[in-house]
């Protein structure tokens, strides 16, 4: 069971990744998260000793597993990677629309912010696409791609997702979110079908 202190500092790196995806990682200081938060003044240097930046930190985590887990889900639960990949990428569309656009991925919000001032958050952004990746590719293992192909596809249909929310964001449609959908899906059921006849 949790401590209450445990409780605390997860509530403060929820807190702080939902900013991010509404106000960015600049336009969120420590106090609007205390807030949000509703957590005790002196919890944050308690809880992350270096601050601001720990705590985004911890946030970028935060966002990082919760994909990897819609990741799981929808492998689990599709036939095939293609079909995996278009549920992931529709149950983000509705996120993004039920949001009012105002939700997108943190961890590209602080890729783009701080990556060129902030090495510590730019390691953590890129070991949360990394970590998107990785599963992706090992779905796409099971669809009968070799590790190296693999590996080269994830990468493209992480960033098409990437680049897709954050359009739809700018046009508040899911269409840049469907259409990108549309071609992941097409994209993988030809690398798998094409791995199929050479083997």
């Amino acid at each position: 069971m949790a401590s209450k202190g445990d409780l605390t500092k997860a509530r403060l790196a929820e807190s702080m990744l939902e900013l991010i995806q509404t106000s960015g990682y600049s336009g969120t200081g420590l106090n609007a998260v205390i807030e949000h938060a509703g957590a005790p003044k002196g919890s944050v240097y308690f809880h992350f000793p270096d601050g601001k930046e720990g705590l985004g930190a911890a946030a970028i985590d935060l966002a990082a597993a919760q994909f990897q887990a819609l990741i799981a889900e929808t492998a689990a639960s599709a036939a095939r990677p293609a079909l995996a990949a278009r549920t992931a990428i529709e149950a983000l569309a509705a996120i993004v629309s039920e949001s009012d656009y105002r939700l997108g991925c943190p961890v590209s919000v602080v890729t783009l912010e701080m990556g060129a001032e902030s090495d510590r958050l730019r390691q953590a952004c890129a070991s949360a696409f990394e970590s998107w990746i990785v599963p992706t590719s090992a779905l796409l293992e099971a669809g009968g791609l070799d590790a190296e192909g693999a590996r080269s596809l994830a990468t493209v249909v992480v960033s098409m997702i990437e680049g897709a929310v954050i359009v739809s964001r700018a046009m508040r449609s899911t269409q840049p979110l469907i259409a990108a959908a549309d071609a992941v899906t097409d994209l993988i059921d030809q690398r798998c079908d094409a791995s199929e006849t050479t083997r």
